[in-house]
C-alpha cells in the first residue's frame, strides 16, 4: 500500500540478517557466516546477496529454511513446487511473477510452469519480465516481516500435539529392562516439539535425552502455571513402596489416556545404590522412564559434575592449609597476587574477599602488612573442617580416611572421609537454585570450615566459587526424557533424602509448570516417607521456589501397612514372611489406623488435600485393597484408589488420575508449619512434636553450642532439614506404626549455608552407604556384540 514502503523498509533493517557481497571469499567462509546467522536469535531473516557461483547447494542448504526470506534453499523450493508454503517462503521474484501473470489472466497450471522455468533462468532476466522485478524488493521485505511474525508466534505458549506410544502389556509381566527394550522411544527432538519447546532451547545428548535451556522461563514468563502435585509416601519398608512407579503411572494416565498435559519431575538416581542394593530407579513394570539404562547410568553427567566440583573444593582446602603453613605472609601474597608482565592486580573474586574484610582498596601495592596478613590467611582449623570428598559409589572403607601422608605434604596429616556424591551440599544447591546467578551465589557462600578465631570460611574465601559455577553450568539444566507411553519427564538433581531435602529440582518443576499450561499437571516426587520428604518439600523447597502445591498423592502398600500393623520385620534380600503373602485384614487395619492416618494428618498440617494411592502387588487380595481404601477415606483422605500401573501402565492408574484432577481443582489453603523467624530450637521442636509425635527434644551440649554459633553468624532464620532415619516416624528404626512417649535426641546441628538450611542430626546418620554381601553388580553385564545391558532389574 502507498505509504507503507518506509515502514517495511525500517522493519527490514531492524530484523533482517546481514546483507552484503561475498566476492572473493571461499564457500567454506560463507557457510561459516551462514551458520552464525542460523544460531543468532536476534536474526529472523537472511538474504544471501551472492554471485551465482557462490550460490552452491552447500551454501543454500546450510541456511535454515525458516530464515531463508529469499526462498532459494532446496527445501523452500521443494515446498513451492509441492504447493506447501505454510512453513517456508515463496521467493520474492516468484511472487512478483505470479502477480504479473495473474494480472494478465494466465491459467494457474501454466503460471506454475512459467514461474519454475523463470526461476531456473533467474540470472538471465528477460526484458519482457522487467515489470516482475518492480515488486521483488517489496516482496523480499514482506518475507522478512513475515519471518519476524512467525518468530514472535513461536515465542508464545504452544498447545501440545503429543503422540502417545502404545503399550501392549504382557502377562506375566516381564523384567523392567525387557519392557523398556520392547518400546521404541520417540526422538527427543520430536518429543520437545510436541510439548512446545523450541529447537534452540534443546541440547541433545544422543537420540533419547536432552538438556533444556533455562531461557524457556523468560520466554514463557507470562504463561500461567499448571497444577502442582507432590507424590510422597507412608513410612516405607526397606524395600521401598514405589513412589517413582506411581509418579510415572499417574502422568501416563493423565496424558496418554485422559489427554491432559502432564510432566513427571524425578530425581536422578545415584550409581551407588544402582550397583549396590537397588539395581535402578526408573520406575518399574509398565510405568517406567525409557531408555532405563540411560536413566540409571551417567545420564547427562550431572552427578559427575557435582563430584568434580565438590572435590575441587576439597583439594583447595588442603592445598591452602599447606601453603599457609609453609610460607610467610609476603610469600603467600606474591603468589596469590602475582606480577604478570610487570603488573599486579587482584582478580574479581579477590576484590570480593577484600570487601568482606572491610578493605576498600584495589591497588595491590597499597595494602598494609596487617591487611596483607588478613587477606592471605584463612587460618582454617583442621579439626573444624566440615567439607569431605565424594564419590558416587557405595564404598564403606572411605567413611574415614587419613590424608597428607606423602612426604611432599610436609606433615599436614589429618583425618577426613568421603560421602556419596548425592550427599554433597552442591547437589542440594543444584536442587534448590532458581537460576545460574542464584546457583553462583549459593556456591560462593558454602561454609567449608571454621578459622582458628571462630569465623566461617566459605568457598568464595577459597577463591574457588567461580570455577564451581563453570563446572556446574550445564548440570543446572534439567534433562528431558519420556515414559513408556511417550509422555514427557524431567530428570534433575537427586539430593540425599536424610541429610538434605530429598526432592528433585526447583528448576525442573518451574520449567514443567510453564510447559503444561494452565490446565496441565506437574507431578514431582519427594524422598522417603511424608514425615521426611514431604515435610522438607513444603518447608524448604516451597520456600525456595515460591511454588504452592495443589494436592498430595500419598503412596501406600499392603506390605508396608501390615508391617506398621504389627507384622514381622522386612529385610532387603530376605524372603518375605508369610504374613505379607497371605491375607491378613487385622494387620492391614492396624497399619491404616496408625501410620497411614498419621501421614495423612501431616499433609493436612500444611492445608493440602491428600489422595491415597494404593500401589497394588499381585499378593494383595481384594478384601485387603477395599479395606485400605475405606479406612484411608475415614482418616481424612479426599479419595483412595488402587493403582495397577505396574501391570497395566497408565490405564491402570486412571482412577488415580481422576481423583488427583478433582483434588487439585479444589481451593487451596497452603501454609508452612513454622515461621522462618522462629528460634532454631523452636523450629526443631515444632517438627519433632507436630510431625514425628515426640513429647519433646533433647539437645546435646555440642548441639546447643552449634545453635548459639549459628545464631551469632546470622544463620538463625534458615529453615530446618532434619536428618533422621526414614524407617520410623521416630529416631528409632525398629519402632513402627506411630511411636509415642519418646524424646527426640539432637546429637549435633550442622549448616548447609549455601543450600540454605540447618540440619540437626538425630542419632547416627551415615552419608556413605556400604555394599551388601551380594551387590547388584553381580547381575549387571554387557554383551560385547550387541552392547545390550542386562541385570538392571
Amino acid at each position: 500500500k502507498a505509504g507503507e514502503d518506509d515502514r517495511l523498509l525500517e522493519i527490514s533493517k531492524k530484523i533482517a540478517g546481514r546483507v552484503g557481497s561475498c566476492f572473493g571469499v571461499s564457500s567454506f567462509q560463507i557457510v561459516e557466516e551462514v551458520l552464525k546467522l542460523n544460531e543468532d536469535p536476534g536474526v529472523h531473516g537472511v538474504y544471501l546477496h551472492l554471485p551465482p557461483a557462490s550460490l552452491t547447494s552447500r551454501v543454500l542448504n546450510t541456511l535454515k529454511p525458516e530464515k531463508d526470506v529469499d526462498g532459494i534453499s532446496d527445501l523452500n523450493m521443494g515446498r513451492l513446487v509441492r504447493g506447501d508454503i505454510s512453513k517456508g517462503f515463496v521467493p520474492p521474484v516468484a511472487s512478483a511473477v505470479l502477480a504479473l501473470l495473474e494480472k494478465h489472466g494466465m491459467h494457474t497450471d501454466v503460471m506454475a510452469v512459467m514461474v519454475l522455468a523463470f526461476l531456473s533462468e533467474r540470472s538471465q532476466r528477460h526484458p519482457s519480465m522487467q515489470n516482475a522485478f518492480v515488486g521483488e524488493q517489496m516482496n523480499l521485505m514482506s518475507n522478512v516481516v513475515h519471518s519476524c511474525g512467525r518468530w514472535l508466534q513461536e515465542q508464545q505458549y504452544q498447545p501440545w500435539h503429543l503422540r502417545s506410544l502404545k503399550l501392549q502389556p504382557l502377562t506375566p509381566v516381564p523384567s523392567d529392562i525387557e519392557i523398556s527394550r520392547a518400546q521404541t522411544p520417540k526422538s527427543v527432538d520430536q518429543l520437545a516439539e510436541e510439548v512446545g519447546l523450541l529447537p534452540e532451547e534443546l541440547e541433545a545428548y544422543g537420540r533419547s535425552k536432552a538438556k533444556v535451556r533455562l531461557s524457556l522461563l523468560d520466554r514463557l514468563h507470562e504463561q500461567p502455571d499448571g497444577k502442582y502435585v507432590l507424590v510422597a509416601g507412608i513410612t516405607p519398608t526397606p524395600l521401598g513402596e514405589g513412589k517413582s512407579t506411581v509418579t510415572i503411572g499417574l502422568v501416563q494416565a493423565l496424558t496418554a489416556h485422559l489427554k491432559l498435559n502432564s510432566f513427571a519431575c524425578l530425581r536422578q538416581p545415584s550409581q551407588g545404590p544402582t550397583f549396590g542394593v537397588k539395581g535402578g530407579a526408573a520406575g518399574g513394570g509398565y510405568a517406567q522412564v525409557i531408555p532405563m539404562e540411560e536413566f540409571n547410568l551417567h545420564l547427562t553427567g550431572d552427578i559427575h559434575a557435582i563430584t568434580a566440583s565438590n572435590n575441587l573444593v576439597a583439594a583447595a582446602i588442603d592445598a591452602r592449609m599447606l601453603h599457609e603453613a609453609t610460607q610467610s605472609d609476603k610469600g603467600l601474597y606474591n603468589r596469590l597476587v602475582p606480577s604478570v608482565n610487570g603488573v599486579r592486580q587482584f582478580s574479581p573474586i579477590q576484590i570480593s574477599r577484600l570487601r568482606r574484610l572491610g578493605i576498600n582498596k584495589t591497588d595491590p601495592a597499597s595494602l598494609t602488612p596487617q591487611e596483607v596478613s588478613t587477606f592471605v590467611r584463612l587460618d582454617l582449623d583442621p579439626s573444624k573442617i566440615t567439607w569431605q570428598r565424594v564419590v558416587d559409589t557405595n564404598d564403606r572403607f572411605l567413611r574415614k580416611i587419613t590424608v597428607g601422608q606423602a612426604s611432599t605434604e610436609k606433615g599436614q596429616i589429618r583425618e577426613t572421609g568421603f560421602d556419596i556424591a548425592v550427599a554433597s551440599e552442591i547437589m542440594a544447591i543444584l536442587a534448590l537454585a532458581d537460576g545460574l546467578e542464584d546457583m553462583k551465589r549459593r556456591l560462593a557462600r558454602m561454609v567449608v570450615g571454621t578459622s582458628r578465631c571462630g569465623q566461617p570460611v566459605t568457598a568464595e574465601d577459597l577463591g574457588v566459587s567461580g570455577a564451581l559455577a563453570v563446572l556446574m553450568k550445564d548440570a543446572i539444566k534439567p534433562t528431558l526424557m519420556q515414559t513408556l507411553e511417550g509422555t514427557p519427564v524431567f530428570v534433575h538433581a537427586g539430593p540425599f533424602a536424610n541429610i538434605a531435602h530429598g526432592n528433585s529440582s526447583v528448576l525442573a518443576d518451574k520449567l514443567a509448570l510453564k510447559l503444561v499450561g494452565r490446565d496441565g499437571f506437574v507431578v514431582t516426587e519427594a524422598g522417603f516417607g511424608a514425615d521426611i520428604g514431604m515435610e522438607k518439600f513444603f518447608n524448604i523447597k516451597c520456600r525456595a521456589s515460591g511454588l504452592r502445591p495443589d494436592a498430595v498423592v500419598l503412596v501406600a502398600t499392603v506390605r508396608a501397612l501390615k508391617m506398621h500393623g504389627g507384622g514381622p520385620n522386612v529385610s532387603a534380600g530376605a524372603p518375605l514372611p508369610r504374613e505379607y503373602i497371605d491375607e491378613n485384614l487385622s494387620l492391614v487395619a492396624g497399619g491404616c489406623r496408625s501410620n497411614l492416618r498419621k501421614q495423612i494428618q501431616i499433609a493436612h498440617l500444611f492445608g493440602v488435600p491428600v489422595v491415597v494411592a494404593l500401589n497394588v502387588f499381585k499378593t494383595d487380595t481384594q478384601a485387603e485393597i477395599d479395606l485400605v481404601c475405606q479406612i484411608a477415606k475415614e482418616c481424612g483422605a479426599s479419595d483412595a484408589v488402587p493403582c495397577h500401573h505396574w501391570a497395566q501402565g497408565g490405564r491402570g492408574s486412571l482412577d488415580l488420575a481422576r481423583a488427583v484432577n478433582e483434588a487439585a481443582s479444589r481451593p487451596g489453603n497452603f501454609q508452612f508449619l513454622y515461621d522462618i523467624e522462629m528460634p532454631i530450637t523452636e523450629k526443631i521442636r515444632t517438627i519433632a512434636q507436630k510431625v514425628y509425635g515426640a513429647d519433646d527434644i533433647e539437645l546435646s551440649p555440642e548441639a546447643k553450642d552449634k545453635i548459639d554459633y549459628y545464631n551469632k553468624q546470622g544463620y538463625g532464620s534458615l529453615p530446618i532439614c532434619m536428618a533422621k532415619t526414614h524407617l520410623s516416624l521416630s529416631h528409632m528404626p525398629d519402632k513402627k506404626g506411630v511411636p509415642t512417649g519418646f524424646v527426640l535426641p539432637i546429637r549435633e546441628v550442622r549448616a548447609s549455608v549455601g543450600a540454605g538450611f540447618i540440619y540437626p542430626l538425630v542419632g547416627t546418620m551415615s552419608t556413605m552407604p556400604g555394599l551388601p554381601t551380594r551387590p547388584c553388580f553381580y547381575d549387571i553385564d554387557l554383551d560385547p556384540v550387541t552392547e545390550e545391558i542386562t541385570g538392571l532389574f
